[in-house]
């Protein structure tokens, strides 16, 4: 490197080196057995490190490094500065160092703001983390999937353990109070999974000896056929009421209880199909039973018809079971033909009846009596042309008459 200008130092004839600061000489050192230019050279080397820190520290400030570092390291600087054993323009590496220090209180003014703000954020982020855990835990254990809760608890954590590696120192009293809501939910949501599951278990096992005494009973009731159907039916009833169970134990349960439906459903069809036959012959039977009973007129003569109609109710009784979709077809028209000839009796009975007869026999007469009384009145009105007064008869004689052809009626 070439020597510095001597408008900076000089070298007197004993090697001793002097620096030229604001036109006054300070002595820097000496260099023996060497040259004057050597000796020189050998100081200004010494410059161009101090000036070489120097620009490090200008760009380490430009690359936004740590501020607390850089003000260190300024520090440092501007002793060295002070009396360097150095050749060169002091004052301008003094005024370059001094100049930093206003941007370093502005970078660490930003650094501060930043800081803050990336703790705010931290804070709410672990915040909305505990609370979202602290959620999970409040759930009702009955309502929770648990598969689904578990895997969203250790994303949680997992955000937690990212957030504390990733994030800027934070205030401890603030970090503890929302690490402790977070901790006690995680805490609480372990004892509502342990609980629950245990829970669980003891109604699995008490469920799984529920149904193995149900799949017991249902076996045994194949054996005896087709009447058991209805009985198998009650433990399917309390088999739903038992609650769900989990694992390959209570497969293979359901497995052999549904069998032991299945035969005894297979044997009931079997019957049924068997007893179809049969029964529709008994419906044809009955069919032709009730159309003799409907061919009946009891109104000519009452007791023959009567005795008629229980000759064939009693073939029909013994006639056997139809098939169910036939039932109330059969039973509706016997039981229509037995009405028609109850209301006959109960007619004719009416009628024989002497004081029936004789409460018909009156107002017959009463009838006749006020028919005669208005046709007399009738007359009259119309004699004096009397128009209301004829229309008013007219309409109550008509009336009179019309209740007399009903009692007449009823009385024949």
């Amino acid at each position: 490197m070439p020597p510095i200008s001597t408008t900076y130092g000089r070298v007197d004839d004993e090697n001793n080196v002097f620096v030229v600061e604001n036109g006054i000489e300070r002595k820097v050192g000496q260099y023996p057995g060497v040259t004057e230019p050597e000796a020189l050279a050998y100081f200004e080397r010494k410059f161009s490190e101090l000036e070489s820190n120097v620009r490090i520290l200008e760009q380490r400030l430009k690359n936004n490094a740590d501020p607390s570092s850089i003000a260190t390291a300024a520090q440092k600087l501007a002793k060295e500065l002070e009396e360097p054993a150095a050749v060169g323009n002091i004052q301008e590496l003094r005024n370059r160092v001094a100049a930093v220090t206003p941007d370093i209180e502005k970078i660490r003014a930003e650094k501060a703001e930043a800081t803050a703000q990336a703790v705010s954020l931290v804070l709410k982020s672990r915040t909305e983390i505990a609370q979202k855990a602290s959620n999970l835990a409040d759930k009702d254990p009955k309502k929770t999937q648990w598969k689904t809760a578990s895997k969203q608890m250790t994303e949680l954590f997992e955000a937690w353990q990212a957030s504390q590696k990733a994030s800027p120192k934070l205030p401890r009293k603030e970090a503890d109070a929302i690490w402790k809501i977070f901790s006690q939910a995680r805490t609480k949501f372990e004892a509502n999974k342990r609980a629950f599951f245990a829970e669980l278990t003891v109604a699995t096992k008490s469920a799984r000896a529920k149904k193995s005494e149900l799949v017991a009973k249902a076996e045994a009731l194949v054996a005896k056929g087709t009447d058991s159907a209805s009985d198998y039916r009650k433990l399917l009833d309390e088999w739903k009421l038992t609650g769900r169970s989990q694992g390959k134990q209570d497969d293979a349960l359901w497995d052999r209880f549904k069998a032991a439906g299945d035969a005894i459903y297979a044997l009931r069809k079997a019957t049924i199909d068997k007893e179809q036959v049969e029964y529709s012959a008994n419906y044809d039977v009955k069919k032709a039973l009730i159309a003799e009973a409907e061919a009946l007129d009891p109104s000519k003569n009452l007791a023959e018809a009567k005795k008629q109609l229980l000759s064939i109710q009693q073939k029909f009784e013994k006639a056997g079971k139809v098939p169910k979709d036939k039932i109330r077809e059969t039973d509706d028209r016997m039981r229509a033909v037995e009405r028609k000839f109850k209301e006959i009796e109960q007619e004719q009975w009416r009628k024989s009846d002497p004081a029936a007869i004789e409460r018909t026999n009156g107002v017959l007469s009463q009838l006749e009596i006020s028919i005669a009384n208005l046709e007399s009145d009738l007359s009259a009105a119309t004699a004096a042309n009397d128009a209301r007064r004829t229309k008013e008869l007219t309409d109550a004689l008509a009336a009179r008459k019309s209740w007399l052809e009903v009692v007449k009626q009823n009385a024949s």
